[in-house]
């Protein structure tokens, strides 16, 4: 990558290695001012300070803020910021009335910050836009550190589907280019996906989430930044949809009458473009800057090695036990690298998919992985996935308890069911239990592998004493999901020996047979 911030009018930012026209990604006219100031963010203050600012005028920055070494809390830390930020709305309120006469130095430095002939109106309503930006400078410095491992590859990947190779800054803004990073909202990985935009593009389940492998979100991203360019029509728009939406960028377009993101940014008023929309192009171009002159701001700064691999195949569903032992590495390097595997299968609660695509750091296996991994012993390679088994909670029991019941650890229902808290749970909500193994007669061993039983012509079961929804369902080769939906019946509900399930919809209801 190679681009130049030139200011004029409004700054360029011009590419020398990128199939797309230099002209596409720039700092609109008018937004010089952002751009500085998230670099200032990114490079001047850490997280143990930030700057008091005007939330729209970011020209304005009314004091850097460091924190006491003793202030250790949220709350402590924001009851520091608040003080000062009743310092400046009275300032602020006394230059709104006015006073232009006998300021203090703390009032005329304030006036200063603003153009000659400022209204006592913008004074006025500046006192509502006092805003607490952190610094984040030691963050972007870890990420710089981290970038070394992933940067390489997130470029190749960008030059090869024909999009902008300054793309691969954005991650400093998501994640710090930190692939394990989570957010409050439930964005999870280097691109900082949601489960929701995660899926158009990538498995994410209870057993596979990709967004937490740096290489396969990469591509995703790449992909829906090429999407929001082809709806979007320019890189601005393209970019700022990534934290925004597409149709969230089309609608303020609409709205406004202009594809220009410094006019949108300064007039749309759309419920949820907020601070971090408003801005999220600015800081990405100022992170691009910051990552390529990292020197300037840094130093000599020593990157992380990139990450190489080797990846194989996995043709069945096989325990990651026995991948490690058959490739003769470590769980916890088989781990590493493969981090969109998640909790259950590391437990042994589910299997590695068949075809999923296992990566190795090169030359950690002896020999050819390929050739030992086609040597796995025939009752470790399964046909299925080990089934999902379900409890619907019931009003006034507890994730502890439950766990109890049946055998399991609190922290595996934690992980099996993606709960933010061991204490978030609520009547009817439906839990995923850690599922018991198949026996080895449905392992792939020929002589002992056999079909499921057929479904009965009047396509109900007629329960028998010991039987439960698990075992009537393994029988019949469906999920128990499938059996409680038909039955309308929770996951753990007790069995009477003589009632009727039925296994597949009746005839006048739509849905797929069971």
């Amino acid at each position: 990558m190679r681009f130049m911030l030139a200011v004029g009018l409004a700054w360029a930012l011009v590419l020398s290695v990128a199939p797309l026209r230099a002209e596409e990604i720039t700092v609109p006219e008018g937004m010089a001012d952002q751009v500085e100031f998230w670099k200032r963010v990114y490079t001047e203050v850490g997280t143990d300070g930030g700057l008091l600012h005007d939330s729209a005028n970011l020209s304005v920055v009314y004091e850097v803020i460091r924190f006491p070494e003793k202030l250790r809390t949220r709350s402590q830390r924001q009851r520091y910021v608040d003080r000062f930020k009743a310092e400046y709305r009275e300032i602020l309120g006394q230059l709104a009335e006015g006073k232009r006469e006998g300021l203090t130095p703390a009032q005329r430095r304030v006036l200063e910050l603003w153009p000659d002939d400022v209204s006592n109106a913008t004074l006025s309503r500046a006192r509502s836009r006092l805003r607490f930006q952190l610094g984040q400078s030691d963050k972007f410095r870890e990420g710089l550190v981290r970038s070394g491992a992933w940067e390489p590859h997130i470029r190749r990947t960008l030059k090869a589907m024909g999009l902008p190779e300054e793309l691969a800054a954005l991650p400093h803004v998501e994640s710090s280019f930190n692939p394990r990073a989570r957010s409050r909202v439930g964005a999870a990985g280097l691109w900082q996906f949601t489960r929701t935009t995660g899926r158009r593009y990538m498995r994410v389940d209870h057993v596979v989430d990709e967004r937490m492998d740096p290489f396969l979100s990469s591509l995703a991203a790449a992909r829906l930044l090429e999407h929001n360019h082809s709806v979007l029509g320019s890189w601005p728009l393209a970019i700022t949809a990534y934290n925004h939406g597409a149709a969230g960028m089309r609608r303020a377009v609409r709205t406004v009458g202009t594809d220009d993101l410094a006019v949108i940014v300064d007039r749309y008023r759309g419920r949820t473009f907020g601070f971090a929309s408003r801005n999220f192009y600015a800081a990405f171009l100022a992170a691009a800057e910051v990552d390529f002159h990292f020197e300037r701001y840094f130093g000599d700064l020593k990157r992380d090695d990139p990450v190489r691999t080797t990846s194989l195949e996995v043709p069945d569903y096989v325990p990651a036990k026995a991948l490690a032992a058959a490739l003769d590495v470590e769980m916890a390097t088989l781990r590493a690298h493969n981090p969109a595997l998640l909790d259950p299968v590391w437990e042994g609660n589910k299997r590695v998919p068949r075809g999923f695509e296992l990566r190795l750091p090169r030359g950690a296996a002896a020999g050819n992985p390929s050739v030992r991994l086609a040597g796995l012993d025939a009752d470790q390679r399964y046909d299925r996935q080990i089934p999902d088994r379900f409890h619907t909670v019931r009003r006034g029991q507890t994730l502890s308890a439950i766990a109890a019941r049946y055998g399991v650890r609190t922290t595996e229902l934690v992980s099996l069911n993606n709960l933010r808290s061991r204490n978030l749970i609520r009547a009817g909500q439906v839990l995923r239990l850690p599922g018991e193994d198949l026996p080895r007669g449905e392992s792939l061993t020929a002589e002992s592998s056999g079909p499921a039983e057929p479904v009965p012509e009047s396509g109900v079961y007629e329960v028998r004493q010991g039987d439960s929804l698990w075992e009537i369902a393994r029988r019949y080769d469906m999920h128990v999901a499938r059996l409680v939906e038909l039955n309308d019946i929770s996951a753990d509900a007790p069995l009477r020996v003589g009632k009727t399930l039925r296994l597949r919809p009746r005839p006048d209801e739509d849905g797929a047979p069971a």
